[in-house]
């Protein structure tokens, strides 16, 4: 396995902010393309915010480099050991973006996409390298999010794997690896099917917005944050654990299935769902939302791990 210790970051959003925070943290010198100008204070500020949260996580320390070196163009990423890819979720953009590294970096380097539904066959089609591209998605903000889920495409090596998963996991990343591509992997799959049913328990009227969320977060989400679906069910069968629960109340579960709406985001829909955040938003600080969402996960971080979850 090479080693690694320059990554470029390719896109300067959200995600690819938070991606090269971490790549910081950890001691590595990062690179990030981005051809918007102005993304290079964007970038700064967001990194000088995240620091204490890695500090409290214990993923970096003072020492630390925290600045990022900032290209408006791909010829940044010369002599890069690894592509974090966290441009736009359109394919054909994306195979641009291959076409213009693989020019540029060694035919080893893994190019792992940040994509949160494209498959890696389809990004790898037509690329010189076909065997180093992979998808690597994260939660956002990956850097407080540890989930990592990789997944190979067709012509996806096994050593390029191995690299990603070695690489993820020395981050102190939690990584998942699916055992065959679907569209938008694992983690947004689960979340979409809540979704779905939250808005259509919306759009029916059944509940507002507002109550729909505080139904989540007072309720499964709090024991989703400890323990999965299945490992839930599990408890929730007694003594006879996850067997038992699936024979006594499997029926009530496919049910409720058979019940789900199939909702579409008509513009009344969208309408009804706004009105509704900006109704839940009214008693809150819509300026401090985000800084107190992170920590938060900084702290529900540190509830895990003290606890074993």
């Amino acid at each position: 396995m090479r080693e690694i210790k320059q990554i470029a970051v390719v896109g300067g959003g959200l995600i690819g902010m938070s991606w090269a925070s971490l790549f910081l943290a950890r001691g590595m010198e990062v690179v990030v393309v981005e051809p918007r100008q102005q993304a290079q204070d964007e970038l700064q500020g967001f990194v000088e915010a995240a620091w204490p949260q890695l500090q409290a996580l214990g993923l970096t320390d003072s020492d630390a480099v925290r600045h990022a070196a900032f290209s408006t163009d791909m010829a940044g990423v010369a002599g890069v050991d690894y592509v974090q890819e966290s441009g736009p979720d359109r394919l054909e953009l994306k195979r641009q973006l291959v076409r213009q590294l693989e020019d540029l970096i060694a035919p080893d380097v893994v190019i792992a996409s940040s994509t949160s539904s494209l498959l890696a066959s389809d990004i790898q089609s037509g690329a010189r390298h076909p065997q180093r591209i992979l998808v690597a998605h994260p939660m956002n903000p990956p850097h407080l999010v540890p989930m990592v889920e990789l997944v190979a495409g067709r012509q996806t090596s096994a050593a390029s794997m191995q690299t990603a998963e070695t690489f993820y996991r020395q981050l102190q990343r939690v990584t998942i690896r699916l055992q065959k591509e679907v569209v938008g992997h694992l983690a947004n799959r689960l979340t979409s099917a809540l979704y779905r049913e939250a808005v259509h328990i919306a759009a029916q009227g059944i509940a507002t917005v507002e109550d729909i969320d505080k139904a989540i977060t007072y309720g499964p989400g709090m024991r989703w944050s400890l323990l999965g679906p299945h490992l839930t069910y599990h408890l929730g069968g007694g003594a006879g654990g996850y067997r038992n629960y699936l024979d006594h109340l499997g029926p009530t579960q496919e049910a409720r299935w058979r019940e789900l709406g199939h909702p579409e985001l008509t513009a009344a829909v969208k309408e009804l769902l706004v009105a509704g955040v900006e109704e839940e938003l009214a008693d809150q600080d819509r300026d401090t939302l985000v800084q107190r969402r992170d920590q938060a996960l900084v702290e529900l971080l540190g509830l895990k791990k003290k606890y074993g979850f």
